[in-house]
């Protein structure tokens, strides 16, 4: 019995610190890819505050934010749990994958992309962050809808975004980047 005792104050209780942490906290992830050159490179690791997440924030302009790539699919407290990177590792969960975007728009924002420059509310964004300009960006016009945001990788030119996937829904946001 003293045995048992040990073992659970010397293993499982810290191990149920650590993942409780890693979930609704901090969390450390990899960037893959090259999609937010120049700020984030490919392979830099970036940890992200999760207490947007769990407490239901709304990210602000400029965020960089960590999203559940699965966004055609309800978000839930059990994929929280379940996609933690010290749970995947047990279950070798390789099926999930996250994105690391700048938010750009919020919910009401009317977005337009004219002359391969983006527009938000009818003011041109000053975004001296982006790798170069927009090419072959076709113009069009964006409105965010209720509990959405619209995000783009700083090389716009080599990101797959809202451009493509389309807004994202505020429950996919996992967390937003601190450093």
């Amino acid at each position: 019995m003293k045995w048992i005792k040990e073992f659970s104050e010397w293993i499982i209780i810290p191990f149920i610190l650590v993942v409780s942490i890693t979930t609704f906290v901090i969390q450390p992830t990899e960037v893959l890819g090259s999609s937010m050159e120049p700020t984030l490179h490919n392979e830099d690791r970036v940890y992200i505050s999760k207490i947007s997440h769990t407490l239901n924030y709304e990210p602000d302009y400029g965020d960089i934010v960590i999203i559940d790539s699965h966004i055609n699919s309800d978000h839930t407290l059990k994929e929280d749990i379940i996609e933690n990177p010290i749970i995947s590792l047990i279950y070798q969960n390789q099926d999930h994958n996250v994105w690391i975007k700048r938010v750009v728009g919020k919910s009401g924002d009317t977005l337009e992309f004219k002359d391969n420059k983006v527009y938000r509310n009818g003011k041109l964004l000053e975004e001296p962050y982006i790798k170069e300009a927009m090419l072959d960006n076709p113009d069009r016009t964006v409105v965010v809808p209720e509990n959405h945001v619209f995000v783009m990788g700083d090389n716009r030119n080599n990101s797959s975004d809202s451009r493509i996937i389309g807004c994202v829904p505020l429950d996919h946001i996992l967390g937003k980047r601190l450093f």
